[in-house]
């Protein structure tokens, strides 16, 4: 195993030991809320710490940029390693108690994303990769799904929560139309990252949603690629990592995807 990811894993555990130990005591978190159903509690941060402590303590000179933090001091365009991190991926889930959250890093090396962590304390799932090297759940190498029709596809998806009405949630609603009635089921559950894991595995057989942060994306990305699959913008482009709008399967359904809902790209 790459040693760098094996300290992604490290960090990933310490970060989850946090979330874990506040579990038990939800009743007694401090939730503060960034903007509409966009919450931040104190095991946001304090995971995060933790986090940004194992990788600063190896890689002292690398990069940080996180979601609770921010971009670190030494952040800029010409950094050979940076690590992008969401200590908390489902953060509305975890304060209700629902059981779909994770931790997700990811090691941006000159450009390209070539270590990923999602890890899931609740069911104990760590999905890894290395750029290369492939992708593995506890070890066990994963593959995305053989499904080739979208008939018969479980797809998952993300609704904007930052707009309740408005352009953004008429067009959603449309594409959400459009998904229900073309494929075997959608699913909502919460955490892009652990989503976007769960394509890497097979559990889902694709993955569509706009808005997205380059922390929710970084880590599933890899996971994906490197069991089979395709991650690309919603015309199919590879530019989707700071522009956050992600479409991700096995090749045939992804194709698919493209063909139903490239007409609401960006612009």
């Amino acid at each position: 195993m790459h040693p760098m990811l094996n300290t992604a894993i490290k960090a990933a555990r310490n970060g989850a030991k946090v979330i874990s130990r506040a579990s038990f005591d939800l009743d007694l978190l401090k939730v503060t809320k960034k903007q509409h159903n966009d919450f931040v509690t104190e095991v946001d941060q304090a995971a995060e710490a933790a986090i940004i402590d194992v990788l600063k303590n190896a890689y002292p000179d690398h990069a940080i940029l996180a979601e609770e933090s921010g971009a670190s001091a030494n952040l800029h365009d010409d950094n050979e390693n940076v690590w992008i991190i969401d200590p908390l991926d489902g953060t509305t889930n975890f304060i209700h108690g629902f059981p779909q959250y994770c931790v997700s890093i990811a090691l941006q090396h000159r450009g390209q994303i070539t270590q990923a962590v999602v890890y899931d304390p609740t069911r104990n799932d760590l999905f890894t990769a290395t750029k290369g090297s492939g992708a593995y759940l506890n070890d066990k190498r994963i593959r995305v799904g053989k499904r080739d029709k979208i008939a018969d596809a479980l797809i998952g998806t993300g609704f904007p929560f930052r707009e309740t009405e408005g352009p953004a949630m008429d067009e959603y609603m449309k594409m959400f139309r459009i998904m229900t009635q073309s494929c075997a089921g959608l699913r909502r559950p919460g955490a892009a990252a652990l989503d976007l894991a769960y394509v890497a595995a097979g559990r889902l057989d694709g993955f569509f949603e706009k808005g997205l942060k380059p922390w929710d994306i970084a880590a599933g990305s890899l996971l994906i690629s490197e069991s089979g699959g395709i991650v690309g913008d919603f015309t199919g482009e590879s530019d989707y990592l700071y522009k956050g709008d992600v479409l991700a399967g096995s090749p045939k359904v992804f194709a698919q995807m493209v063909g139903l809902l490239s007409p609401y790209a960006a612009k």
